[in-house]
């Protein structure tokens, strides 16, 4: 046998072993149970959508599959949590992408980069921001909020300050000509709650954690912001038709997962998370509260991510925006 015929012989063998490997890694995974981290407080969408996968995402991978809220920094403490975890994919993070997109231009001491800890699974759902008012609130449109806010003190309630929701409000304002005071809150659910209380009057939230309150009665809905009508809503008008031309906005739930985590670990994760979330239980749950089931291969979700990260600097850029 020649020497080249040898190393021939022997690269075969190595590309062969290491193939083998990759293939009983992720035969091997998942071998203990799943983390499912939400960066925000319990009763926002992440956390609606993270406890909906839950279990039957347990039952695919035959481990437990547990929910852990770790709010902060506009969902960043819980990213930042698992993009320096082990790359093993036994630590998953379900968070508005949109949002964890606008950090690195709204935060000056980000103590992480997405596009580089971090890369994508799949995309789960997407739902539009609502546009809300108190109840005793005097508007019944855009034009009626907009006049009103230049005469008489409105108070905006922001999920989180640099959040998507947060920009949707600012981009509105400035749109509109519009004048409100931005009021800031750790999360979606309890800027809400203030909504819903008086104490705020004014909200920007995805629509699967804000249309249960327009449906009782608790909120009141002036627009969508999509670029067409909702059917769900089919009686409310859009953002743009109200004058914002060309605006859209809204909550993209996805998951992500350590930047060097195995090729075969989030091929596998991609699979049972599309059937999951596409199963028509949790698709009708979900459309029934106003959100879509939207899913993505791992490449498609990056590159979605730094599409929505440079769409949303130039928004950070023009309002000024910047945050420690």
């Amino acid at each position: 046998m020649t020497l080249n015929r040898r190393k021939v012989l022997a690269s075969s063998v190595a590309l062969g072993l290491a193939a083998s490997g990759v293939q009983a890694q992720a035969q091997a995974w998942p071998a203990k149970p799943i983390r499912l981290i939400v960066p925000y407080p319990p009763g926002g969408s992440s956390d609606i959508i993270a406890r909906a996968i839950a279990q039957p995402l347990s039952e695919a991978l035959k481990q437990p599959v547990i929910v852990e809220n770790k709010p902060g920094a506009n969902g960043n403490l819980g990213a930042d949590f698992v993009a320096k975890s082990a790359p093993d994919g036994y630590t998953l993070l379900l968070c508005d992408t949109g949002a964890l997109a606008i950090s690195p231009s709204v935060y000056t001491k980000l103590q992480f980069d997405p596009s580089k800890d971090l890369r994508g699974v799949t995309m789960l759902a997407y739902s539009p921001h609502l546009l809300v008012v108190h109840p005793s609130v005097p508007a019944n449109n855009l034009k009626e909020l907009v006049a009103l806010s230049q005469k008489t003190q409105l108070n905006f309630a922001v999920t989180a300050m640099g959040s998507a929701p947060h920009l949707a409000g600012v981009a509105v304002e400035r749109a509109s000509n519009a004048k409100w005071q931005y009021i800031p809150y750790k999360g979606g659910s309890q800027a809400i709650t203030d909504t819903v209380g008086g104490q705020t009057q004014v909200l920007m939230n995805g629509m699967l954690a804000t249309l249960p309150f327009v449906q009782n009665g608790q909120l009141k809905i002036l627009g969508v912001s999509k670029a067409t009508r909702m059917p769900l809503i089919g009686n409310v008008p859009t953002l743009q038709e109200q004058g914002i031309a060309g605006f859209e906005s809204g909550t993209w739930q996805g998951i992500l997962v350590a930047k060097n985590t195995p090729a075969a670990v989030v091929t596998r994760l991609n699979t049972e998370l599309i059937k999951v979330i596409r199963s028509p239980e949790i698709r009708a749950r979900l459309s029934g509260q106003g959100a879509e089931v939207a899913t993505m291969s791992p490449a498609e979700q990056d590159a979605f991510f730094n599409q929505e990260r440079k769409r949303w600097a130039a928004v950070v850029a023009q309002a000024g925006i910047k945050l420690d």
